[in-house]
């Protein structure tokens, strides 16, 4: 993982935008013009449908899933779903985060090496959400097993054409089957049996005199319970290993704790977790220089505006004090993260945790840590520890 950010480095160096002969798509790899693609929907849509394989289940995930969709629907939908899904809500978690990391690491308690995927990345954040929507925390492995399928990657190079994408869709079609059938059937008992709950909420939204049916319910409840995990637990990976592979980071973090914040978003700039955005231009249009011609795929690279030296100073540099950080890891303009807050929340709560209960963690060896396929997700798979007490 390390390679990674000198890949992107080299990308950047190529010009603001490039065209891939490979894949047949327009990178856009500096950070204005990132930005321009992220608040443009009208030039720069987020309905990729036209030019994805067509699969019938994944087109019901897609339908509740405002991802991928422009306004006006996405405005209705995100207008939903902030009606329940509020910052009081996320603040009101904290609580419940901090008993969740003690109990998760009491279960480690008497080793001295563990998996810090298994004993606490993974495992914290998926309990939060599923909590949070009403769903069996204890099923959390087979969440863990959709995520794995849906995120793993294994069909992917790390450069992939259409026929690699329709081959991804078609192993993964019957986990996405599951999946809906799981959500719907959630949604459906919580429909007629309300609860003080986040799915219980969305079904009382209103907007417009307009609520959620139970199909278009599906997409977003999978969505959050999936991909709005693997997120923290991609965050909380990565600040392990990039706290590790910069001596002295720890120290600083233990001398001055209010850093911590500003640590959580040097991480998240340096390592986004899904360092790519794919747009589809509806208009041609003139970026950076280019002329992009309509239908054309745009890829917007966060990794690489992460380090626009025109917006970073010294932008190659890992630094934990960072005091002007605009990067774009949770997007921007009205597809920006919804669930940013909670993202940080657990990640702040997380690593304090850690350091209060360990003098230090360290990774003994990398030849024991694997990684996500960076094609899509940039995070560890498994992440052994050696931690002594404090």
């Amino acid at each position: 993982m390390e390679e990674i950010p000198e890949r992107w480095r080299a990308l950047r160096e190529a010009g603001p935008v490039r065209h891939t002969e490979e894949g047949g798509t327009w990178q856009v790899l500096d950070h204005e013009g990132v930005t321009a693609v992220l608040a443009d929907p009208a030039t720069f849509s987020s309905d990729l449908s036209s030019l994805a394989p067509t699969q019938e289940d994944f087109d019901i995930f897609r339908e509740g899933s405002f991802v991928g969709m422009d306004p006006p629907e996405h405005r209705q939908l995100r207008t939903l779903v902030s009606q329940a899904f509020t910052p009081r809500v996320v603040a009101g978690l904290e609580p419940r985060i901090e008993a969740l990391c003690a109990r998760l690491l009491d279960e480690v308690a008497d080793q001295d090496r563990f998996d810090l995927v298994d004993a606490l990345a993974y495992p914290l954040p998926i309990i939060v959400i599923a909590e949070l929507l009403g769903v069996p925390a204890e099923e959390h492995r087979l969440f863990q097993e959709w995520a794995a399928v849906l995120f793993g990657g294994d069909q992917l190079g790390e450069s992939a054409d259409m026929a690699d994408l329709e081959r991804a869709l078609q192993a993964i079609a019957p986990t996405i089957r599951e999946m809906n059938g799981y959500m719907l059937s959630h949604i459906r008992h919580r429909r007629a049996h309300p609860g003080d709950d986040l799915t219980s909420r969305l079904i009382a939204a209103e907007v417009d005199n307009v609520r959620l049916a139970d199909e278009q319910m599906v997409g977003f409840v999978a969505l959050l319970l999936v991909a709005g995990h693997v997120t923290t637990t991609a965050l909380l990976g990565n600040a392990m290993v990039t706290f590790d592979r910069h001596p002295g980071t720890d120290a600083r973090l233990r001398a001055d704790p209010g850093l911590l914040p500003q640590a959580i978003e040097e991480v998240l700039r340096w390592l986004p977790p899904f360092p790519e955005l794919g747009r589809r231009v509806t208009r041609p249009v003139v970026l950076g220089g280019r002329k992009l011609p309509a239908d054309a795929m745009v890829t917007a690279h966060l990794g690489a505006a992460n380090r626009d030296p025109a917006r970073f100073e010294a932008p190659e540099t890992f630094d934990v004090g960072r005091r002007t950080n605009p990067h774009l890891t949770f997007g921007h303009g009205i597809h920006f993260c919804f669930g940013a807050p909670l993202a940080r929340l657990e990640a702040r709560i997380a690593l304090r945790t850690l350091q209060e209960r360990f003098r230090s963690v360290v990774v003994p060896s990398y030849d024991d840590v694997t990684y996500q396929n960076p094609a899509v997700l940039i995070g560890v798979r498994r992440l052994p520890v050696e931690v002594v007490r404090s």
